[in-house]
C-alpha cells in the first residue's frame, strides 16, 4: 500500500480515509483526510503562485501542452487506478484519460484571448481586455473523475488562474495522481488537489480567497455551494445533473437505433449526467422498443472493470446502489414490469442488473427524478405533442434527443425540448468547441469551448482619447 500511496501524490501526515473498490465492496487503499482548517494555507499558496502564473500566456500554453503529454504517458498508471476506484471498464478509463489530455491541448491554444476594440462614433479608443480572476476552486463528482477535473482546471489554468480542486471522496486516488502528473509541467501550487469528506468541500466553496467556484453534482449540494460562495460574492458555475428524455418518433427504425439508444442510457452503468434516463415510444412501436432494449440488457456482460470481457461495471458506491434499488422497487410496487433486470446481483460488489422497466406510472420517481444508474423506464405516448409535454415535464433541462428517419421533422421536435443540448438519432456526444449548459435546475453558467475560458476571466476596459 505504501508504494501505491506514493504514486498517488505526496504523502500527507495525519488522518486518512478508506477508498473502496466497487467491484468488491472492500477497502483497497486510503487517501489523506485533509482538514478544512488547512485550506487557508492552501489558498494562500495558490494566490502567491497566481501572481507569476497569470503574467505570461506563452508559458501557460507550453505548460498545458507538456501536461497533456505527461497525462498520456501516465495512462498505464492512471487507467487501472481509475477503474479500481470508479468501477468502469478499463477501456473506458483509457478513453477518459485521452479526453483529459485532449482538453488540456484544446485550452493550451487559447491562453491569450484577443483584446477587442469598440467604436461608437466618439473620439475615444475603447479596448476590452481580459484578466484572470485569481485562485479558483473546483468540486468534482465520482462518475468521470479525471475528465470532469480537466474540464474545470484546463480552462481555469489557461485563463491564468490557479486552482484548488476537491474530488469526490469515493474517487480521490486517480484525481490525486492526475494532479501529481499535471503538476510536473506546472509551477508549484498552480494546481492543488485536496481530499476528504465534508465539510471540506463546503469550506472550500465558501473560502474568502476563492474567486470562482465550479461544481458538478446534485441539486441540493449545488444550492449549498452557491450559498457558500455568495458570502464572498464569488462567481459560480454549477452543473447539476439531468433527467434526459429520448423521444422516438413513429417513423423510427427500432432495430437500427436500438444499440445506440441502449448505450446512450447504460454507458458508465448509467452514471452519466447526460445519459438517456427516460424513453418515450409511440404506442404502435412500444412493445418492439421495450423488447429490443430488454434483449440488449439481458445480454450485456457485467463484471469488474479490470476484466477485459466486462462491458458494464458496478454502481460506484453503496449509497447510489441503494438509491437505484429504491427507485426500482417503488416503480415495481406501483405496477411497473421489469422486462429485464430489476434487482441487485447476488455477488460481492455494487452490481445491479441492467433494468428495463415497462408500464411505469408517469409519476414514479424513476421517471420524475434522476436515478443515475442502470435502470431505464420506457413510456408510451399517443401524439407527438404528448411526448414533448412529457419530456419537458421535469425540473431538469440538461439534454434530450429525438429519434426518427425524417431528420427535418426530428429537428423540429428537438427544437421544442426544454434543455441545453438536443441531439437527433444519438445522445450525449459533445465536442470541445461547444457550450455545455442546462436550463431549469440543471445548472447555472456555461462550460465548454470558449465559454469555459471566458467564464474564468473578467473583462477590463481601457478608454483613451484618439490620437490627434
Amino acid at each position: 500500500m505504501a508504494a501505491q500511496q506514493r504514486r498517488h501524490g505526496p504523502a500527507t501526515p495525519g488522518e486518512r480515509f478508506d477508498v473502496l473498490d466497487p467491484a468488491t465492496g472492500e477497502v483497497f487503499d486510503e487517501a489523506p483526510r485533509q482538514q478544512p482548517g488547512e485550506l487557508d494555507a492552501v489558498v494562500g499558496r495558490a494566490h502567491e503562485a497566481w501572481l507569476g502564473w497569470r503574467s505570461d500566456p506563452a508559458v501557460r500554453s507550453a505548460a498545458l501542452l507538456a501536461a497533456a503529454d505527461a497525462v498520456e504517458e501516465a495512462g498505464t498508471d492512471l487507467a487501472p487506478l481509475l477503474t479500481r476506484e470508479q468501477g468502469k471498464p478499463l477501456a473506458e478509463s483509457y478513453a477518459e484519460i485521452a479526453r483529459t489530455a485532449a482538453r488540456l491541448r484544446y485550452f493550451a491554444e487559447r491562453t491569450a484571448p484577443r483584446p477587442r476594440l469598440l467604436t461608437d462614433g466618439r473620439p475615444m479608443r475603447s479596448e476590452i481586455r481580459w484578466r484572470p480572476l485569481g485562485p479558483v476552486a473546483a468540486i468534482t463528482p465520482w462518475n468521470f473523475p479525471l475528465q470532469l477535473a480537466a474540464a474545470k482546471f484546463a480552462p481555469a489554468l489557461a485563463a491564468g488562474n490557479t486552482m484548488v480542486l476537491k474530488p469526490s471522496p469515493f474517487t480521490p486516488l486517480a484525481t490525486r495522481l492526475l494532479g501529481s502528473v499535471v503538476s510536473t509541467a506546472l509551477p508549484e501550487d498552480v494546481l492543488t488537489i485536496v481530499t476528504g469528506p465534508e465539510p471540506l468541500g463546503a469550506r472550500l466553496a465558501a473560502h474568502p480567497g476563492i474567486r470562482h467556484v465550479t461544481f458538478t453534482g446534485s441539486v441540493p449540494t449545488g444550492r449549498a455551494v452557491a450559498q457558500g460562495a455568495a458570502a464572498s460574492l464569488a462567481r459560480v458555475t454549477l452543473e447539476l445533473g439531468g433527467n434526459d428524455a429520448a423521444v422516438l418518433l413513429d417513423d423510427v427504425e427500432v432495430e437500427r437505433i436500438a444499440d445506440r439508444l441502449f448505450w446512450a442510457a447504460f454507458r458508465n452503468c448509467g452514471q452519466v449526467c447526460m445519459a438517456v434516463k427516460r424513453v418515450y415510444a409511440p404506442v404502435r412501436l412500444y412493445d418492439q422498443v421495450v423488447e429490443a432494449l430488454a434483449e440488449r440488457a439481458k445480454s450485456v456482460v457485467l463484471g469488474a472493470g479490470l476484466d477485459p470481457a466486462t462491458q458494464l461495471g458496478p454502481v460506484n458506491n453503496a449509497p447510489q446502489l441503494a438509491r437505484v434499488g429504491d427507485y426500482t422497487a417503488r416503480a415495481l410496487a406501483d405496477g411497473a414490469r421489469a422486462v429485464a433486470g430489476g434487482h441487485r446481483l447476488d455477488r460481492p460488489g455494487y452490481f445491479f442488473a441492467p433494468t428495463i422497466l415497462a408500464d411505469v406510472p408517469a409519476a414514479s420517481p424513476v421517471v420524475t427524478e434522476e436515478q443515475f444508474g442502470p435502470v431505464l423506464p420506457v413510456l408510451p405516448y399517443g401524439s407527438t405533442d404528448e411526448a414533448v409535454e412529457a419530456a419537458n415535464d421535469t425540473g431538469f433541462g440538461l439534454g434530450g434527443s429525438v429519434w426518427g428517419t425524417d431528420l427535418d421533422r426530428a429537428e423540429e421536435v428537438a427544437g421544442r425540448l426544454e434543455c441545453g443540448t438536443a441531439w437527433i438519432n444519438h445522445h450525449a456526444e459533445l465536442s470541445l468547441d461547444q457550450p455545455f449548459a442546462g436550463s431549469k435546475e440543471s445548472g447555472v453558467g456555461v462550460a465548454g469551448g470558449p465559454w469555459g475560458l471566458y467564464g474564468n476571466l473578467a473583462p477590463f476596459v481601457v478608454h483613451r482619447p484618439q490620437e490627434a
